[in-house]
């Protein structure tokens, strides 16, 4: 007789889920806190590829001299509306196959397996959100030269660079709130810190009292995510420079707009019972000030659609309104 039995089905493993709820709030308040509030990762349930937000753009010229000695028409003002997108992306985890006996052989305990699969599942989900927030990020503020600041000579970050950078933002700089910087980055500024010849004892004795250089009261967070590295030529012309992004309040988001969805799974009709443990989610990506050019960078964009700067058309106005400044050094 054909019957159903519990070996046919697939559920939730409660201790997955735990194990992935617990890993994702942590490091979500983590890097929340980390940066300051300008990335922001956080849960919103969303249908659809896109989710659209539209405002009214700053028509300017709204006050103007009035003429008392004339009564002739007055020329109109357009307000207009202007949309910001963010771009839904689909993943997968695993599938994760292991042998029962695996496990039981060595005396694990099979629980504990479980929910140390969803803490890594977890951890893997939130590395690739801040990889690919990061990447989108990159490439928006990277496509506009605005706010964009080249340290010269293919020189390395100093605190100059980061004076230069803000100044991009004028007299909105005060907005910029955190720096997000590759560990190459972070111990080139400190190193140049550090040497009294070049920032003088006050700054240099600062800096080694802090444990960490001065980045002009903001704080930092250093992640040496690929995002951040830009490698062009090959061999012995091959050249490698970093990006530095100075970000504003809410400047990039990750936003879990389909909930996840783990099962675990035991396969029968193999020599040895198999346990599999498989899940998919999905979440938004938005930049501050830019919209995802829906015709050309489409659906569910790879890393290569992400990462291209004309995919992420300029939304709002002025500069100042903009993510943040980006920031190249070598």
């Amino acid at each position: 007789m054909a019957t159903s039995l519990p070996t046919d089905m697939k559920y939730f493993d409660p201790l997955i889920q735990s194990g992935y709820t617990e890993k994702v709030t942590q490091m979500i308040d983590a890097f929340n806190a980390q940066s300051a509030g300008t990335l922001v990762f956080k849960t919103n349930r969303k249908p659809g590829d896109y989710d659209y937000t539209s405002f009214f753009k700053n028509a300017g010229g709204l006050v103007s001299r009035q003429d008392l000695t004339s009564v002739a028409g007055a020329t109109p003002i357009k307000l207009t509306q202007e949309q910001i997108i963010s771009v839904k992306l689909n993943r997968k985890i695993g599938p994760v196959d292991w042998a029962r006996s695996a496990l039981l052989k060595p005396g694990l305990d099979m629980d504990a397996i479980k929910f140390a699969a969803g803490e890594q599942a977890a951890a893997d989900v939130l590395a690739e959100m801040l990889n690919s927030t990061l990447l989108a990020g990159v490439a928006a503020l990277n496509n506009q030269s605005a706010v964009k600041f080249t340290v010269p000579n293919n020189g390395t970050l100093t605190t100059s660079s980061l004076v230069s950078g803000l100044s991009k933002f004028g007299d909105q700089a005060g907005r910029i709130s955190a720096f997000v910087m590759h560990s190459k980055v972070f111990f080139d500024l400190f190193q140049y810190q550090v040497t009294p010849t070049n920032n003088g004892d006050l700054i240099a004795n600062t800096t080694i009292v802090n444990g960490g250089p001065v980045t002009l009261n903001r704080p930092v967070l250093v992640t040496d995510s690929a995002s951040l590295v830009k490698t062009q030529g090959s061999g012995s012309a091959a050249t490698t420079d970093y990006l530095t992004l100075a970000l504003t309040a809410d400047a990039l988001i990750a936003e879990e707009t389909e909930e996840e969805y783990i099962v675990f799974d035991q396969i029968t009709g193999n020599e040895q019972i198999l346990m599999r443990m498989q899940g998919e989610y999905g979440y938004n990506l938005g930049v501050k000030g830019f919209k995802w050019d829906v015709q050309n960078g489409g659906k569910n964009p790879n890393a290569g659609a992400l990462g291209t700067g004309s995919n992420w058309d300029a939304a709002f106005t002025s500069h100042k309104d903009f993510a943040g400044v980006i920031i190249q050094s070598r």
